[in-house]
């Protein structure tokens, strides 16, 4: 029996799985709302990391991993990141196979360039458009193997709960866009693959097309979220009247240097604390420390030379001179930090399964590999990794014997829909997205304490008091209205976490307990119950090993 397979979500993770299960002879079905063109992953600029035979002198896998555990602060099972270092050199070898175009030298080689809390140069990159390049060269397979009838992709889409029968999950309702309606799709296996929680947050530098609805629609349906305290910002972004554009660690990598300015004198103050390669220490570090200096923070590489830095990072020459109308051969960037990547997310095993059975999470919407802070050029590493081993798992499981009939599921949501539709509150849909996102950006810092996370609970505690009595414009989406109540639940569980972890560790800095200890060298798991948020720490390496 030909096992079906549902992916939500079209990324590098979820592609990538679509792939990789069509490979193995399963019916695939990727849906999302938006073409892949559209996905986060487009935007990943810096590059992926890999020991490869053709390195650095001196490099190794097993240095890969202990940077990638150091930079996590020892909180990410060991095991995990073994595979995932492990895997790294045949995960480039296949990204080139499909035609992923690395930037390479005269011979051939694959560039690798230097990224922070890494000890040796192992990030392969794409110029500054990694990203970019690797969804288009997953695209082109995908369509490939679609065109052959072994993969069903479905654009307009939007998850909407999970069908779930004594602890297995047997599918998925969906939201179409195109009808406005909901439908049922039945599958033996369900890979959630959705991406971070941007819309969290006011300003960041990712899509907020990644709102965080699935993993709290999920939490609220028993599956449990992990680490969501550990927010990484990273320090290099430009500000613009739109968002927060990323700067990417490429130009530090390439020799970029971050400075103030001191009575006309620049201060080079990350190479004063750390030494040489000061500006490449791991993202949470270089972030404390340019909030810390009190000071507007600038970014020079024009030391470089203009045909260098096109050649190496042309992309930020375009970036930096659309945006702002600077000139990085001939003038410093200004930079900030802002909230970029999300080590916390879904809780998975080693082989990508949440608590229920035949329900799997990959990419930055699962949380296994970083710890308490990820380092650059993992997180493609990640997605494409993460989805071959969960590929792997799907594989040797039987196809679910369940017969499930959602009718009842389907009933709740439509009836769910007439009451949006219906309403007549004073309260906007959008208002209240609004104000989550300013109090999230106000209360979840790179530095916070138990009053602003008090603040902050009760704050979303009484959105969420408020939610079923929403105002819904019909001239907007009701994916909007529906998806407010999980975005609230994932947003309030964030913050719970936050609280609940008494110590600083990583990209987690509590200004009223700024001391690491050694009782926390573990993962903070939440759970809900009815309303109840519940957290632990997995000292057991439950999830981890």
């Amino acid at each position: 029996m030909m096992k079906k397979v549902l992916i939500i979500g079209s990324g590098i993770a979820g592609m990538t799985c679509a792939i990789e299960c069509a490979g193995k002879g399963m019916k695939v079905s990727i849906v999302s709302p938006y073409p892949s063109e559209r996905a986060q992953s487009v935007l990943a600029a810096g590059g992926i990391n890999a020991v490869l035979e053709c390195g650095t002198d001196g490099d190794s896998i097993n240095c890969h991993i202990e940077d990638t555990l150091k930079g996590g602060c020892y909180i990410a099972g060991r095991n995990a990141v073994r595979g995932l270092c492990e895997d790294a050199p045949d995960i480039i070898r296949w990204l080139e196979k499909i035609g992923t175009v690395f930037s390479t030298d005269t011979d051939g080689t694959i560039r690798q360039r230097a990224f922070g809390g890494q000890s040796y140069n192992r990030t392969c990159y794409c110029g500054a458009s990694t990203g970019k390049q690797i969804v288009t060269a997953l695209i082109m397979e995908a369509r490939r193997l679609e065109g052959l009838g072994m993969i069903e992709r479905r654009t307009g889409i939007d998850f909407y709960s999970a069908l779930i029968a004594d602890g297995e999950c047997c599918g998925a309702i969906l939201h179409n866009r195109r009808t406005e309606e909901l439908e049922a799709e039945c599958a033996d296996f369900v890979v959630v693959a959705t991406g971070g929680m941007n819309a969290l947050f006011r300003m960041t530098t990712g899509s907020s097309l990644c709102d965080g609805y699935a993993a709290g629609k999920l939490f609220e349906q028993g599956v449990e979220l992990k680490n969501l305290e550990f927010i990484q910002y990273h320090p290099t972004t430009m500000i613009t009247g739109q968002k927060r554009m990323l700067v990417s660690e490429a130009a530090r990598g390439e020799g970029g240097r971050l400075y103030y300015d001191e009575n006309g004198k620049r201060v080079y103050f990350m190479e004063e604390l750390f030494g040489k390669r000061g500006n490449l220490m791991p993202r949470d570090v270089v972030s404390k420390c340019m909030e810390e200096t009190g000071k507007d923070i600038f970014l020079d590489v024009s030391f470089l030379g203009k045909e260098r830095i096109m050649q190496r990072i042309p992309e930020v020459y375009e970036l930096c001179k659309k945006y702002r109308g600077i000139d990085i051969s001939s003038q410093s960037i200004p930079v900030v930090p802002s909230v970029h990547f999300f080590m916390g997310g879904i809780a998975v095993n080693n082989e990508h399964e949440t608590r229920i059975r035949n329900l799997y999470a990959i990419g930055e919407c699962s949380s296994i590999y970083h710890g308490a802070n990820r380092l650059g050029g993992n997180s493609l590493l990640a997605a494409v990794h993460g989805a071959r081993v969960a590929t792997a798992s799907i594989e040797k499981r039987s196809p679910g014997n369940k017969q499930y009939d959602p009718t009842q599921e389907l009933n709740a949501g439509r009836e769910r829909f007439k009451e949006l539709r219906s309403s007549k509150s004073s309260f906007p849909v959008m208002y209240i997205r609004d104000m989550l996102a300013q109090n999230m950006q106000d209360d979840l810092g790179i530095e916070r304490n138990s009053d602003r996370l008090r603040k902050g609970i009760d704050d979303i505690s009484y959105y969420l008091s408020i939610a079923d009595k929403i105002n819904y414009d019909n001239s907007e989406r009701i994916y909007y209205a529906y998806s407010l109540e999980g975005i609230l639940t994932a947003a309030k569980a964030t913050l719970v976490c936050a609280m609940s972890r008494e110590e600083s560790r990583g990209a987690h800095l509590r200004s009223d307990h700024p001391q690491t200890k050694d009782k926390w060298t573990a993962s903070t798991i939440i759970s809900y119950d009815n309303g109840a948020y519940n957290t632990k720490l997995d000292v057991e390496g439950i999830y981890e090993n």
